[in-house]
């Protein structure tokens, strides 16, 4: 029998096979099977290199062995590799210990003594932050893994639990194997604003940071990277990580670097998309690895994968296929979820909305307002020229038209402001990031009111302009959310008019202002929020789209107002924007006041209801389930909407 001998360079990171491999490669399958799943080298010399980069070593080593053993060729390990195998096995054993005591502190079983060295330590190095019980619970458990998940719901402080970690571990001694001493952080342009504030608060003075956005040129970003002193604090876009990609490994393997990954839904592509598969090499060469996301399976338990891979890119964590996944996502009752969580559970830790200990927020009552007499009319017209498109193609069980889709934007627009119904419906979804190839344009059978603002006021516009006086008067700050961008524009000039100054945050609003660059003409998000929490802002009110103000943002410690002029259907951003004044930190005499004005007989009654049981629904799942599926939530229209639409219809015309 020939014999291939294997030897390893593990600087290089690749298996090296010498002997008779020349035979070997002169069978065509054993050819293939090297180059096709091995993705294999064959050197002139016939010396066949197999890297396992960012790969699992011992896997590919059990590929080499058995094709060795399938085409009868005699294996011969070399002493390094019997050593890396038995590196590995000792791993594995150590990272069953690690996993059960990592367990035991997520479900509050800790070392007492080690546990209040901790603590002690947070209470000198992180001055000016006390956690709550949960949160040091939860920093705890990350300085001990290292590599851990953060499901927590918006607004429980992820932010100040990872600096209570890194706190931890940058003050560790020099020669600890854990110690850290940079953090660079991934996630949406919006979050680095965030990140330096909640370092101030947590620290007691500015963060020593960098932005690596679009305003800093490649080369300087590479002389940032490769400094002798970086930044303690770097930040970086999803988008940005493949143009640096390997300028960011050499960064990673010179320092000791925390990653954090925020909003990590984002690298959930298991399909080879380029910003996950980059974020994906950079894992291995960190010291420590964090997941943030308060929907870490937005799509099906499928979206796990590539999380714990980038915690965890060594180990397997995850036992099951994608397939696999994919159909228990399918069945809730699938007994193959309860291992799936068992597996996963010492590597994250949730916090839910009712451990906050934070005051319930007030609903109040949907204020109902009739229509004028102009809007009244308009609205009747379109309404019923719709419902009976929408009828029939109920009938034909044609519900997911995209036509059907478009008419409920329509009234939507009507039931609140039907100037906008001369606006091509395109605008809206190019607004909202919704892409379809179907556009319509209907403002010819509107036509007749192209003068509608010219002819009276938004009855909303009237109503919502009177809460916010009487807010302002009370000195208290408010949020009004609104759907439709040239809505956000014209009731913002109404309130100016009315003499009330007040701010826009939409998608055109600039997300940053680049490298801590200030440029003063540039009007950014961050600009506008700082300048809301100042006691002496010239502005008591912000106008915003859920589209664009759904991450990062928490307005809880100076706005407790919010007001809802019209609202989509879609629910999680509905409860996202709720959690901006909702948030960890609220005083238990603070008052969350949200305000709902709804036209009388319109689509805004059915989106009310229809929220309202999309909300209760979305709570019982977030408060009820490790890892809660929202697979539905982010649909703008439902069947069941224009079903219910249909309904209410139908039954309000039948009493005319």
């Amino acid at each position: 029998m020939s014999l291939i001998s294997i030897e390893i360079d593990e600087k290089k990171e690749y298996f090296l096979l010498q002997g008779s491999t020349q035979e070997l490669v002169s069978n065509k399958r054993a050819k293939l099977f090297l180059k096709d799943y091995l993705d294999a080298a064959i050197n002139d010399d016939n010396i066949i290199t197999i890297s396992y980069a960012d790969k699992e070593k011992e896997e590919i080593l059990k590929k080499i062995q058995k094709m060795l053993k399938k085409f009868k060729f005699t294996e011969d390990r070399s002493n390094k590799v019997e050593e890396s195998l038995q590196s590995f096995f000792l791993e594995e054993k150590n990272f069953e210990v690690f996993s059960k005591k990592a367990k035991d502190i997520r479900n509050k079983l800790v070392d007492e003594k080690d546990f209040s060295m901790f603590v002690n330590s947070l209470e000198e190095y992180l001055p000016n932050r006390t956690l709550y019980e949960l949160q040091l619970l939860s920093a705890y458990h990350l300085a001990f893994s290292q590599n851990a998940c953060n499901f927590s719901v918006p607004g429980a402080g992820k932010t100040s639990i990872v600096y209570g970690a890194y706190s931890y571990l940058k003050n560790l001694p020099d020669n600890n194997p854990k110690k850290v001493d940079r953090v660079l952080i991934i996630g949406p342009l919006s979050s680095f604003g965030p990140w330096e504030k909640e370092y101030l608060e947590c620290f007691g003075q500015k963060p020593d940071s960098v932005r690596l956005s679009g305003a800093l040129s490649k080369e300087k970003k590479i002389v940032e990277l490769y400094s002798s002193s970086p930044a303690e604090i770097t930040l970086l876009s999803y988008q940005g990580v493949n143009s640096v990609k390997e300028d960011l490994i050499n960064f990673l393997k010179m320092n000791k670097v925390m990653v954090v990954l925020d909003e990590a839904h984002k690298i959930k592509n298991t399909d080879g998309g380029i910003t996950a598969e980059s974020v994906l090499t950079l894992s291995k060469h960190s010291k420590s690895r964090i997941i943030l996301t308060g929907t870490p399976a937005p799509n099906g338990y499928g979206d796990l994968i590539n999380l714990f891979k980038f915690i965890w890119p060594t180990k397997k964590v995850i036992q099951f296929k994608k397939y696999h996944l994919e159909e228990m996502s399918e069945k809730p009752e699938d007994e193959r979820i309860s291992k799936l969580i068992n597996d996963i559970e010492p590597y994250f830790i949730r916090i839910k909305k009712s451990h906050l200990g934070i005051p319930e927020p007030i609903n109040n009552p949907p204020i109902l307002i009739p229509m004028s007499n102009t809007q009244q009319k308009i609205y009747d017209f379109i309404e019923s020229k719709y419902m009976n498109y929408m009828i029939e193609k109920s009938r034909d069980g044609d519900l997911k038209n995209f036509l059907v889709k478009a008419r409920m934007i329509r009234l939507m627009q009507a039931a609140t402001n039907p100037g906008l119904l001369i606006q091509p419906v395109e605008e809206f979804f190019t607004e909202s990031e919704i892409t379809t190839e179907q556009f319509i344009d209907d403002s010819d059978i509107i036509s007749k009111i192209v003068n509608y603002s010219k002819i009276e006021v938004p009855s909303k516009f009237i109503v919502a302009k009177d809460i916010i006086k009487n807010k302002i008067s009370q000195n208290e700050k408010i949020i009004v959310w609104m759907t439709f961008i040239q809505n956000m524009k014209e009731f913002g000039k109404y309130l100016e008019d009315n003499g009330i100054n007040n701010k826009l945050l939409y998608g055109a609003v600039p997300v940053e202002s680049g490298n801590n660059e200030s440029n003063e003409e540039v009007e950014t998000r961050e600009k506008i929020i700082d300048e809301f929490h100042r006691p002496d802002s010239p502005f008591s009110v912000i106008i915003a789209n859920p589209f664009a103000v759904s991450e990062s943002i928490s307005l809880h410690k100076v706005c407790h107002n919010a007001i809802y002029i019209e609202r989509s259907f879609n629910a999680a951003q509905f409860i996202q924007s709720k959690d901006r004044i909702h948030r960890y930190g609220l005083k238990k005499e603070d008052k969350i006041n949200y305000y709902f004005i709804l036209s009388k007989n319109s689509i805004d009654e059915v989106i009310n209801e229809r929220l309202e049981i999309k909300e209760q629904r979305l709570s019982d799942l977030v408060e009820n389930s490790e890892i809660p599926l929202f697979k539905f939530a982010d649909e703008e229209v439902e069947e069941d909407d224009i079903k219910v639409m249909i309904r209410n219809y139908v039954k309000r015309i039948n009493k005319v």
